[in-house]
C-alpha cells in the first residue's frame, strides 16, 4: 500500500525549494532531458511530495517561465517608461537586460515560442503586453527621434519587430547556429555579448543613417 502523505497546507518554503531545485535542472538538462525525480532529488525531496507541489513537469516549468517573464516585463515597463533617459541609453538598456536574461534562462524561448503558438492572449494578458508597449513613453521618443509625431502606430510596429527580432532569434536558433558555424556554448555565449553592444549600434543607425533617408520617408507611410 502506498504511503500516503498528509499536508494540511502547503509549505511556501518548501514549494520555493521544488522550484529553485527546478530552474537549476531546466538550465542544466533542458526541458526534455529533466525527469520529475530528477528535481525531486536535486531538492532533496520524495517525488510523492513534488507531485503534490506540482501535478506535472509541464505545469511547474511553465509556472517558473512564467514567474520569470512576468518579472523582467515588469522591470521592462519601468525601463521604456523613464523619462530621464534618453532613446539610445533605453535601447542599450533594453538589450543588456534581455540578454542576460536569454543567458541566464536557456529554456525560456522553449517556454515563449510555445506560449506564442498555443495561447499568445494568455501570453500577452499575464504580462500586460499591450499596456506595457502601447501608449509607452519610449513611443514618444520614437516619434521624436525620427522627427515626425504623426508617424503612425504601424510603423512602429515594424521598428519594434526589428529590435525584438535581433535580440530573441539568435537564442531561438542557437542549436542550429552552433551546428551550421561549430561553435561551442562559450562561443556562441561569447556572440551575445558582443551583441550587447552592436544591436544599439544597429538600432541607432535605423535613426540616423543619411545614406539612405528614404527608409524614413516609407516607413512613415506604411499602413497595416
Amino acid at each position: 500500500m502506498s504511503k500516503k502523505i498528509e499536508i494540511s497546507e502547503k509549505d511556501p518554503s518548501t514549494e520555493e525549494k521544488i522550484k529553485e531545485a527546478a530552474r537549476k535542472v531546466f538550465q542544466k538538462k533542458g526541458y526534455a532531458g529533466t525527469r520529475t525525480r530528477d528535481i525531486a532529488d536535486e531538492a532533496g525531496v520524495n517525488l510523492a511530495l513534488l507531485n503534490y507541489y506540482f501535478r506535472s513537469k509541464e505545469k511547474l516549468f511553465d509556472l517558473i517561465m512564467g514567474e520569470t517573464m512576468l518579472l523582467f516585463f515588469q522591470s521592462l515597463k519601468a525601463l521604456i517608461n523613464n523619462e530621464n533617459t534618453s532613446l539610445q541609453e533605453k535601447m542599450q538598456d533594453f538589450t543588456n537586460q534581455y540578454i542576460d536574461l536569454l543567458i541566464s534562462q536557456p529554456q525560456l524561448p522553449i517556454f515563449i515560442l510555445n506560449e506564442i503558438q498555443m495561447n499568445p492572449k494568455g501570453l500577452s494578458e499575464r504580462m500586460c503586453l499591450h499596456q506595457v508597449v502601447i501608449g509607452s513613453y519610449i513611443l514618444k521618443q520614437f516619434r521624436e527621434d525620427l522627427g515626425n509625431n504623426d508617424i503612425p502606430d504601424s510603423a512602429l510596429i515594424q521598428m519594434i519587430v526589428n529590435i525584438i527580432g535581433m535580440l530573441v532569434f539568435p537564442f531561438i536558433g542557437k542549436p542550429l547556429l552552433k551546428e551550421i558555424f561549430n561553435l561551442t556554448d562559450e562561443q556562441f555565449q561569447a556572440m551575445m555579448y558582443d551583441r550587447k553592444k552592436l544591436v544599439p549600434l544597429w538600432i541607432e543607425s535605423m535613426f540616423s543613417n543619411p545614406i539612405n533617408p528614404s527608409y524614413f520617408t516609407l516607413i512613415q507611410n506604411i499602413k497595416l
